[in-house]
């Protein structure tokens, strides 16, 4: 094996109008670390026209038979044309004198020379070595008996192959029947992807073998050797900061190619489309609770005989203080009319509620005691006298209690008209929120919503509260 380079430098060499940002870095190291076989198995997931294809498809195999030319390297794609591509710029770079200069034992042919080597779109072999490069299209055929290190990048051309059954289908037999059977005790494994579908391979893969979310350098020493490391670029931070994506929550990914205001107005086109290409969280329409179901109104009913407050405290430093200020008319029918929608701490939330109480013509307020909700309670109470605060205690189930109520809270509830732009995460949330309880990683908006219709739909209709109790202030 030939002395490691690393990998941003070789990169830079080969590459010199390369842009690189702080999580190109990141995604370039853990492709180095792959390279040098310290990762067997890898994910990566990332948005389009973010640079995945760039760093594993086009420089990486390139890097790899630099490293050792003995190896053999695949890269697969949807289309034998696409697959050759990438293919033909690998050699390039490989024939440049910036990579000789890096890896003088890594050649191939060159003008017809020497004869008995082959060089064409899909097949390409190091002289004097073992190794190879080869191309193939999904479904396509590989030959040779063993393949060292194989790369798939995005095997569904777009939305409409990968919500198809059929092509799915078809694209896992092909990866079962001739990727893996290609591959030895040895063999390494990228895929890298823009997620389409829960059912996509990605998918696929995760409901057989474990997969390990990377979050943190330490863990790469400790994967198992079958199984997965999968490296995930939010377009949007979502997710709580790491040592590998430092960014603060709602920074964009690449800010320079597709800033916050760009990928916002992408989410309010299409949230559940977003959050699978963008987020790399695909849910199916099939399997949303709420979607795009809800009514909105344009202007307030004129006779309202009851205005409310529903608050949920966050229950961990990663959960979202949910709290919903709304007017219910002579039929029952109940209008959102004002949100705080927060993962700020609390010394935070608190004067933004009582704020929001205050300029609402709320008198009454409902707020969820069960982790450090109390004292949320009377902290807001405090900046509000006028308004009563009640807090009390949910015991009930919160995966029966949301799922059994999503039919009421899309009956019961109106938004106002253009919610998805005044509450953008609190819409992302409730139209993504999918019937599979534990897929979703956020219940606080949900969790809200369901306690409003409980106080206002079904214990008024019942006039009995149940699994919740209430204590005055």
């Amino acid at each position: 094996m030939n002395k490691t380079i690393a990998f941003e430098d070789y990169a830079a060499a080969v590459y010199p109008f390369l842009t690189l940002t702080d999580f190109h870095r990141t995604y370039y190291r853990v492709l180095q670390m792959f390279a040098e076989g310290h990762i067997r198995r890898l994910i990566v997931t990332m948005p389009p026209q973010h640079g995945k294809s760039v760093g594993s498809t086009t420089l990486l195999p390139a890097y790899l038979l630099g490293l050792d030319p003995d190896l053999r390297v695949a890269i697969a794609s949807y289309s034998a044309a696409l697959a050759n591509k990438f293919n033909r710029r690998v050699q390039r770079i490989i024939e440049s004198k910036e990579y000789a200069e890096l890896f003088p034992q890594t050649t191939i042919k060159q003008g017809g020379k020497p004869a008995n080597y082959i060089r064409t779109a899909d097949e390409v072999e190091i002289i004097g070595r073992r190794g190879e490069l080869l191309s193939v299209g999904r479904e396509g055929a590989l030959t040779g008996n063993r393949v060292d290190v194989f790369i798939l990048d995005d095997l569904y051309k777009d939305a409409i192959e990968a919500n198809s059954p059929v092509t799915r289908e078809n694209c896992w037999e092909w990866y079962t029947s001739v990727v893996r059977t290609r591959m030895h005790n040895l063999s390494r494994e990228l895929i890298v992807f823009t997620r389409w579908h829960e059912e996509d391979l990605i998918g696929r893969i995760a409901r057989r073998e474990r997969v390990v979310q990377l979050t943190d350098w330490a863990q790469i020493p400790k994967v198992g050797r079958n199984e997965w490391l999968h490296l995930n670029f939010e377009a949007l931070k979502e997710s709580l900061p790491t040592s590998l994506d430092p960014r603060s929550e709602g920074e964009a990914l690449w800010p320079e190619q597709q800033d916050v205001e760009l990928l916002r107005a992408k989410r309010q086109l299409d949230a559940a489309r977003f959050e699978c290409m963008y987020q790399g969280r695909p849910a199916p329409q099939g399997g949303l609770l709420y979607g795009e179901g809800f009514t909105c109104y344009d202007t307030l009913p004129r006779e309202v005989v009851r205005w409310g407050n529903y608050t949920d405290t966050a229950d961990t430093g990663d959960d979202y203080l949910c709290s919903i200020c709304y007017a219910v008319d002579v039929d029952g029918v109940i209008y959102l009319t004002d949100v705080v929608y927060s993962r700020e701490p609390m010394e935070v939330t608190e004067g933004l509620v009582a704020e929001m109480l205050r300029c609402t013509q709320t008198r009454q307020a409902a707020i969820e005691s069960n982790n450090g909700g109390r004292g949320f309670a009377r902290a807001v109470q405090r900046l509000v006298p006028e308004v009563r605060i009640e807090w009390f205690h949910q015991s009930g189930n919160k995966e029966a209690r949301i799922l059994s109520n999503s039919a009421t809270v899309l009956h019961a509830l109106r938004m106002p008209t253009g919610w998805a732009v005044m509450w953008p995460e609190l819409h992302q949330h409730l139209t993504t929120y999918r019937r599979l309880f534990a897929a979703n990683r956020w219940h606080d908006a949900a969790d809200v919503l369901t306690g409003i219709v409980e106080r206002e739909v079904i214990d008024r209709h019942d006039h009995r509260v149940r699994h919740i109790s209430f204590v005055g202030r």
